[in-house]
């Protein structure tokens, strides 16, 4: 008498059924990947938008027969950074901006830079914040109010309408952060990207602002 053959076939099929085929694994393994590095870079930009500075305004405009530049943005300093300036340590935020003539037959021409240093500290006998620019100094109730003024320039003049050729390109490089150089020395060792407060873009000249800063 023959002996039925299915018991011997029912391990195999269920291992075939229980085993998802290749490439639906390899698709499943990727979406997890995609989703978990969305979560990750949305982590990341979303620390560095809260540890750093958020650029809210930057352009170039022609007032009184200059180049001028406006810019505004949004300062989030770090817990690391707080805490060492309510423990008495001043810090210094750098603006500068240099307007270059492009030229293709040597190294651009540097025509103009202008800078400026913020000197920002808090007062502890009296709880408030004092921002000082060379030798002017204006004292503030709150960080906020404080961060706020060193964070923009108005009407900044870059350089004057006889210093532009209409037949030549223009373009200026903008920079903003906080100079790490300028702490006390056993702060500068090991800065982690708690102490990174920096932003750097660059800005074209276009024709009709040539062409208004001539009018």
């Amino acid at each position: 008498m023959r002996r039925a053959t299915t018991t011997s076939q029912t391990p195999r099929a269920a291992r075939t059924v229980g085993r998802a085929p290749p490439r639906a694994c390899a698709g499943w393994l990727w979406r997890v990947a995609l989703a978990l590095w969305v979560v990750w870079a949305s982590g990341v930009a979303h620390n560095a938008r809260a540890q750093g500075v958020e650029l809210v305004t930057l352009e170039l405009r022609p007032a009184d027969g200059a180049l001028t530049l406006e810019f505004a943005a949004r300062l989030n300093p770090s817990r690391a950074v707080e805490d060492a300036l309510r423990r008495g340590v001043p810090m210094y935020f750098e603006v500068d901006a240099t307007l270059f003539r492009s030229r293709w037959y040597w190294r651009d021409e540097r025509v103009s830079q202008v800078s400026r240093s913020y000197r920002l500290s808090y007062q502890p006998l009296t709880g408030s914040w004092r921002v000082s620019l060379g030798a002017l100094g204006q004292t503030y109730a709150t960080l906020s109010e404080a961060l706020a003024v060193i964070s923009r320039v108005s009407g900044w003049p870059l350089a004057e309408a006889s210093q532009i050729d209409p037949d030549r390109r223009y373009y200026v490089e903008f920079n903003y952060r906080l100079d790490a150089a300028q702490l006390p020395q056993p702060l500068q060792i090991g800065l982690g990207n708690d102490w990174s407060i920096r932003l750097s873009r660059v800005l074209k000249v276009d024709e009709k602002l040539v062409e208004a800063l001539r009018r």
